[in-house]
Formats: C-alpha cells, sequence, structure tokens
C-alpha cells in the first residue's frame, strides 16, 4: 500500500469585511475556539467518563467488553473470511494472512434490495449464505475438507455475550426484517450456512471499530486503539481484563481485552463540552435529540450542517448576502434554507482552496447550493465559518485520543492509533490539527508524532473481520489445552 498523502487546508488570512461582519465572527470564533485549557479539562472528564463505563453498566460511555482477547503479533498465517452487512451493500472478503505482516485480499459485493431488508429474516440469511456460496466457488474453495472460519460485521445494535453469540436489540438504517429482534444474528446466518451445506464457520460477531483496530495491529504490534472518524465516530482500545470491574464473563484466556467505547454518547449530560447555540439546534432538529452529542460536534455527518446553521443566523442578522436597496437572491437561497444541504465534503473542497480569487469555493457553493456571483469576502467569510468548525472538530477527536491513552500510559516506543474514515482520510488538515492538539494535551511528550503515531487503516469491517476471527480461532485453541 502506498501511504496516504494528507492535504492541508488554506487558512484565510485577511477577510476584510464590514466592522458588523468582522465582530459577528470574533464572536463565533471565540465560542469555536477551544484553548489547551479547554482541552484538557474535556479530557479528564472522558477519563473519568471511561473508568465510570468500564466499572458499571448503564453509563453514557458503554465500555462494552468484545471479547476479543490478547493482541496480534502480524505472524498469523491462514485464510480467513469477513462478512460485512451495515447497509445497502453487502460485502464477502477473503483475506490471506501471509505472516509478516502482510495480507492478500479478494472480494464481492452484493446489493441488497429494499424487499430483502424489510421482508422476513430467513429470506435474507438465505440470501447471504447464496452469495457466500457463489463467492467461495468462484475462489474454488468450495469443496474445501475443513471449515473456513469467518468474522461477521454485523453493524446493527447487538447485546454481545461472547465472540460469536450476541442479540440483536433494534434495527437501524431502514432495516426492519421479521423474526429478528431478540435473536441471535450469528445462529440465524449458522442456520442458513447449514441448510446449504456450506463450509463456512462463523467465529466472531465484529463490532467495525474493533476490526479498526485488528487491521492497523496486525502490522503495527505497537497498536493500542482504533478509531473511527468519517460520518459517525466511535473507538475502541485493548484494555488489562483487571481492571474492567464489571466483566461477569469468567476467567479469560489473555489478560488484555479489546473494549468499544460508543464515545459518541460522550457527555450527552453537557456538562462539560461548550456546546454554541449552533450545536443546540442541530440537536434539536436531529433525528435523535440529547443522544450522541460529541459524536454530533467531531462527525462528517454533522459539520457541514453547523456551517449551514451558522451562514443562515448571518443572513438572518443581514450580515451575509446583504441588500440594500438591491435585490440579492442569495439571502432567499432555497438549498441554503434547507437542513443538511450544506455537506461536509464541500467544507472540504472550501479548506483546501489556494486560489487567490477563491474559484473552486465559489464553484462548490454555486453548483450546489445555487449561490452566484459571490464576493470574495463573502467566500472569505464562509471559508472561515468552515475552518472554525473544522478545527473544533479536530481538536475534540485528538481529546478522545489523548484520553485513551493517558488511561493506558505510553510505553518508551509510543503507541500507535489505527483511524478510519472520511474525515480523517480527506478532510483537510485533519490529522495535522489532531496533532496540535495532542502536543498541548501531551507536553511531557516533544516527539508527539513518535509518540502517539496516528496513521489511516482501511477496512475494519472487511480485513479487520477476518482477523477477529483469527484470534477467535486462537482463543479457542488456547482454551482447549
Amino acid at each position: 500500500m502506498h501511504a496516504h498523502s494528507f492535504k492541508e487546508a488554506v487558512p484565510v488570512v485577511e477577510i476584510g469585511g464590514s466592522d458588523a461582519q468582522e465582530a459577528f465572527l470574533q464572536e463565533v470564533a471565540k465560542e469555536f475556539t477551544l484553548s489547551t485549557e479547554q482541552l484538557l479539562k474535556i479530557q479528564d472528564h472522558f477519563m473519568g467518563e471511561m473508568q465510570k463505563g468500564l466499572d458499571q453498566e448503564g453509563h453514557t460511555l458503554a465500555m462494552i467488553p468484545s471479547f476479543v482477547e490478547g493482541h496480534l503479533s502480524g505472524h498469523e498465517t491462514g485464510q480467513f473470511l469477513a462478512l460485512d452487512l451495515g447497509g445497502t451493500n453487502l460485502r464477502v472478503v477473503l483475506v490471506t494472512l501471509e505472516g509478516e505482516g502482510k495480507y492478500k485480499i479478494l472480494s464481492s459485493k452484493a446489493k441488497i434490495t429494499t424487499a430483502l431488508q424489510t421482508g422476513p429474516i430467513r429470506d435474507l440469511c438465505d440470501f447471504i449464505a447464496e452469495f457466500i456460496d457463489t463467492f467461495l466457488t468462484e475462489q474454488g474453495l468450495d469443496e474445501k475438507e475443513t471449515q473456513i472460519s469467518l468474522g461477521y460485521t454485523f453493524s446493527f445494535p447487538v447485546f454481545q455475550t461472547s465472540i460469536n453469540r450476541g442479540l440483536l436489540s433494534t434495527w437501524t438504517k431502514g432495516y426492519a426484517c421479521t423474526g429478528a429482534i431478540g435473536k441471535d444474528p450469528v445462529i440465524l446466518l449458522q442456520d442458513a450456512l447449514l441448510r446449504k451445506h456450506i463450509p463456512v464457520k462463523i467465529s466472531a460477531l465484529v463490532n467495525d471499530t474493533v476490526g479498526t483496530l485488528l487491521s492497523n495491529a496486525y502490522n503495527k504490534p505497537r497498536t493500542l486503539a482504533g478509531l473511527i472518524l468519517g460520518t459517525g465516530s466511535n473507538g475502541a482500545y485493548i484494555e488489562q481484563v483487571s481492571k474492567i470491574g464489571k466483566w461477569k464473563g469468567g476467567p479469560t484466556e489473555s489478560n488484555e481485552m479489546t473494549i468499544n467505547m460508543e464515545f459518541g454518547a460522550f457527555d450527552n449530560e453537557r456538562m462539560i463540552l461548550p456546546l454554541t447555540r449552533y450545536d443546540n439546534r442541530l440537536d434539536r432538529e436531529s433525528i435523535n435529540p440529547h443522544s450522541q452529542i460529541f459524536e454530533k460536534t467531531i462527525s462528517g455527518m454533522y459539520l457541514g450542517e453547523i456551517v449551514r446553521i451558522v451562514l443562515t443566523d448571518m443572513i438572518d442578522r443581514e450580515l451575509l448576502f446583504r441588500f440594500k436597496g438591491e435585490f440579492n437572491p442569495n439571502a432567499w437561497s432555497k438549498e441554503l434554507s434547507t437542513n443538511w444541504s450544506f455537506e461536509t465534503s464541500f467544507m472540504s473542497n472550501i479548506e483546501a482552496d489556494d486560489t487567490d480569487d477563491l474559484i473552486h469555493t465559489k464553484e462548490v457553493l454555486d453548483s450546489n447550493l445555487s449561490l452566484t456571483n459571490l464576493s470574495i469576502v463573502e467566500c472569505k467569510i464562509i471559508k472561515r465559518v468552515c475552518e472554525l468548525v473544522g478545527t473544533r472538530a479536530a481538536r475534540l477527536a485528538a481529546t478522545a485520543v489523548a484520553a485513551i491513552v493517558k488511561h493506558c500510559g505510553i510505553p518508551e516506543e509510543g503507541v500507535e492509533i489505527g483511524i478510519d474514515g472520511s474525515l480523517f482520510e480527506f478532510y483537510p488538515s485533519f490529522r495535522s490539527r489532531m496533532y496540535v492538539a495532542l502536543s498541548e494535551l501531551l507536553p511531557e511528550h516533544p516527539d508527539i508524532q513518535k509518540a502517539v503515531t496516528l496513521s489511516l487503516t482501511k477496512d475494519g469491517s472487511g480485513v479487520g473481520a477476518a482477523l477477529t476471527a483469527c484470534v477467535a480461532e486462537k482463543m479457542a485453541k488456547a482454551a482447549k489445552k
């Protein structure tokens, strides 16, 4: 894999707006800018919430034990399957681990029709089993004597009871199959595989964030945590079993276990995050008010909407697209007045714009939001708002990383953090802004990039799930001894 080159943002220097515009932007900047002191307070609160979640059930940070024990050495070998079900696509992946942290992958995709998403669960499972069967035949693995282990990334809320057992609590993302809630998705699918005599054993039920950690760990043994910073946000890290106060699963083979934090819910009580009126409005108008408060400040699904709300506030105050005598149709842009119309990808393009007269910014706003003939000052104002919202997101995300590494301690050789998701991968300066915040939070580590290395990790739901199946096999062998 070639190293990913991370884009950098081009900051706005002089805006040159009216006094009223400049005053308003200064006010907004004050609300969105987080000092080192604020970040430290948030980090300490985050660590306290982690502890509560480890000690008892029912806390804001769920801190769910994943049943994935120990960690990878990178020397594991063999063929494993991964199945990824979480939206309109179904994907099956064959991962061949070659040791030395190297692997090969082959995969295939299928669309899941609305009929399958909302019909009887048996139909969906039969469809999946047939799809796996076809894939194995194509790869010449259908005649295998021994069963192939499969890791199942089932991206719906599940109450997990062991590494390959769990109960579906509710459907999300438009799924509504009958006969599945309160049942075990592993057993339902395993039955379908058995009915068709397919030589596959589902040996792990996988959370994609835990998968992200594992896919990073196979070739980077110093990996401590995996994060998803994309449309949504979450984190997982390796914990000492002795520190999981609420653990009721009996003795484990290893003294380590990966914890799925579900940290998007951090500070749902609104005790510590300096939320603005714009965040409050977004939360009120979202489909899940009062929940996932942290996620709403750092995720791709929401950042564009925060920017849109700030801009509409400026329009309401006649600070943007003003008209005195002259009619300015931009002030009535239907698109800009529509919730969720300002996508986070627009922010990416605007932040990356390095042209003197902000041609790319004009282009994005014109073609997506029908904002025409924008002045350079208007473009700079919009770019500045994107910068404030995007920077705050990266700094808050870094605070979660700092809390995890402080909770666990940083060894001499430093730790690796594997991160998947479109924000981290494509949003300009997201990674470098995270590093700036980390250096403020961990001043005792002068070389922050060595102490806490943030690397892009792809495919936690594929490669990561196959690696989880590999860990499950390792655990089963250890238990037999």
